[in-house]
This record gives C-alpha cells, sequence and structure tokens, in this order.
C-alpha cells in the first residue's frame, strides 16, 4: 500500500509541473532575478479596435498611441495618468513615432501609404509624404537627421525628418515589417515576413546588401537589436519562436517557443533581458546568458489582443497596448521592472 501511494503521488507531482511549465520549460523568476510588476493602468476611452506601435516622450511623459482600428492618434499624460487628446483623421495609422529635438510627431498609414507630420505641441498637421501604400514601421535615424518608412510592396522611404520631404527609396522584395538600425554601423535589418526573408540593407549604399533565407518558422513580424553582440532577435508566429540570429552571418544561434501573436520585442542591454509581447495573452522574458545562450524566465498574463507595446530603458517601464473587447476595456498597462 505504501508504495501505492507514493507512486501516485509521485505521478501527480509531474503531471503538476507539466502542466505548470506548458510545453516549454522556464527558469525560477527567482533565480532569474529580475521580472515585471503591472503598476498602473491608464484608460483608453472611446478606443475601438486593433491598436498598433507606440512612441514615448520622455521629457513631458507623454504617450503616443497608433490607434489603428480607430483612425486616431491618443495622446496620454503619463504623470495625471489620464487620456488628453487624441488626434483623428487617418487612415489605419500603424506607427507613431515622436522626435524630441524637432518636436515632432511622425504617423504612417497603412489605409493610405501617407506618412503625416505634426507639431508635438499643437498636434496641428506641418506636412506630409505620400508613398505607395501601406506604410509601417518608422524609425529615426540620428546620425543623418532621417525618418526611415517601411511600406508598400517592398520599400523603405529615407525622409529629411527637418523638411518633411523624401530623399530616396530602397527596394525590397516584399512588404517590410519590423526593421532595426545600427547606430555604430550603416546597416539596416528588415523582416520580410512574405519573401521569408531577413534582408540586410546599407543605408550608405543605399541598397539590399545580403538576404538570409529563413527555414524552420515564418511570419517574422517583430524583431530586436544587441548591437554589442552582434545578435538580431526575431519574433516568429508560425510556430511561435524566438529566433536568435548572428547578425554578422545570418546564422541561426538559438530557437525558443515563445508567445503566441507576438508584434513587438524589445532588448534591454543593461539587464540582459529580451520582453516579447504577444497577442495570445502574454509578455515572454528571456534572461541573455550569453551572447548564445538564452531562456524563458518567466510568462506574465496581460489581455487577450495585447501584441504591442514599448520598453523605457531610461524608466525601467514596459507599456503594453490592451484593446477593447468584448467587455476587455482598452487601456494602457504599465509594468516596472523589480
Amino acid at each position: 500500500m505504501k508504495v501505492f501511494i507514493i507512486s501516485v503521488i509521485a505521478i501527480c507531482l509531474s503531471a503538476c509541473n507539466k502542466m505548470g511549465r506548458s510545453s516549454f520549460e522556464t527558469a525560477d523568476p527567482a533565480t532569474g532575478g529580475t521580472t515585471l510588476k503591472l503598476v498602473q493602468t491608464i484608460p483608453l476611452p472611446g478606443v475601438d479596435g486593433r491598436i498598433d506601435h507606440l512612441s514615448l516622450d520622455i521629457k513631458d511623459q507623454r504617450l503616443f498611441i497608433a490607434a489603428l482600428g480607430n483612425n486616431t492618434v491618443e495622446v496620454v499624460d503619463l504623470n495625471e495618468g489620464k487620456l488628453i487628446h487624441a488626434i483623428s483623421n487617418f487612415s489605419e495609422p500603424q506607427s507613431a513615432l515622436f522626435i524630441p529635438s524637432l518636436n515632432r510627431i511622425f504617423v504612417t498609414n497603412g489605409g493610405n501609404g501617407i506618412c503625416e507630420i505634426f507639431d508635438g505641441s499643437s498636434f496641428a498637421e506641418v506636412g506630409r509624404v505620400e508613398l505607395s501604400g501601406d506604410a509601417d514601421n518608422i524609425r529615426f535615424d540620428s546620425s543623418s537627421a532621417s525618418v526611415i518608412v517601411g511600406y508598400g510592396d517592398g520599400g523603405l522611404s529615407i525622409i529629411d525628418a527637418g523638411a518633411g520631404k523624401a530623399l530616396s527609396n530602397i527596394k525590397l522584395d516584399g512588404h517590410p515589417e519590423s526593421f532595426q538600425l545600427e547606430s555604430s554601423g550603416s546597416r539596416i535589418f528588415v523582416n520580410i515576413p512574405s519573401a521569408n526573408q531577413i534582408a540586410e540593407v546599407d543605408r550608405l549604399q543605399q541598397k539590399v546588401v545580403a538576404k538570409w533565407t529563413l527555414s524552420g518558422a515564418s511570419a517574422n513580424y517583430p524583431m530586436a537589436l544587441d548591437e554589442s553582440q552582434n545578435r538580431l532577435f526575431v519574433g516568429f508566429r508560425a510556430p511561435a519562436k524566438l529566433g536568435v540570429y548572428d547578425s554578422d552571418t545570418g546564422n541561426l544561434i538559438s530557437s525558443l517557443d515563445s508567445v503566441g501573436d507576438a508584434d513587438d520585442i524589445f532588448y534591454d542591454e543593461a539587464h540582459k533581458m529580451i520582453f516579447m509581447i504577444g497577442g495570445e495573452g502574454y509578455i515572454d522574458i528571456f534572461s541573455q546568458k550569453d551572447a548564445d545562450h538564452y531562456q524563458l524566465i518567466t510568462r506574465i498574463p496581460t489581455a487577450s489582443g495585447a501584441r504591442t507595446g514599448l520598453w523605457a530603458p531610461e524608466l525601467n517601464r514596459l507599456y503594453v497596448a490592451v484593446p477593447h473587447r468584448g467587455t476587455q476595456k482598452a487601456q494602457i498597462q504599465i509594468y516596472e521592472l523589480q
């Protein structure tokens, strides 16, 4: 009888362990040393539909939110913890980018391909650049004072940020999703899911210099860069994976199971952590032991469809956009690194 009871207990403990860890192993957060804690939620009343990418004004503590399904850019005062303004009449706004040195907000529209430019104080439109369609992800290249926009069936548009005029275009093999810029070099790494490819672009030569063909996973949407260790972090949706690549060779270094429907990844160099936000309703936190070794620390529940956000390393805070779904209200969830 005693042997039977011990066997049953062992089986139960094994089953519980498997259930708790899902289909992959996670590290004990205590041994990882850091995690995220939800410290505040800010309601977004009247905001419906999908919410896309965010931008932060650190000095004045404002968050700019591309509310794609609402055709607005919502402005949140983080000090007061409330919505203070909405810029309207967009056509599927996919990204908002605030540039402090210019006090300008650049907004890309997926519906009509226009990149609109607004004054950061009055929110009045001060310019626009018309692209061929589906203006999407946007980055600021401080070295050349230019804004780079991924758009259409395959292109990067380089825009003079001060003048608000298109300077040139770089042709790609398909619509670009997330892309990352080197700060110490001239390379741009671009996710092109329709071509099952990562493109390496030289922004000085203004052309694609390498193409990495992907295998084992597809739908590569989000991306982050560890420039100091030459590592590129890529989020896949089919199946849900985090891929770690050598940014010099394009070789796959590591592949880990991840949260589903990811649309944003952020790398924090100070803490050697990777934050992956997925519409499945979780944030996955991975630790970087060294350039070649990674481990899932923990999975934090958020909300259904919450797949975009913004990591602010200066504040040790992660902002997550939660869309309105049924009884779930649109809001910004703010997590602090503990």
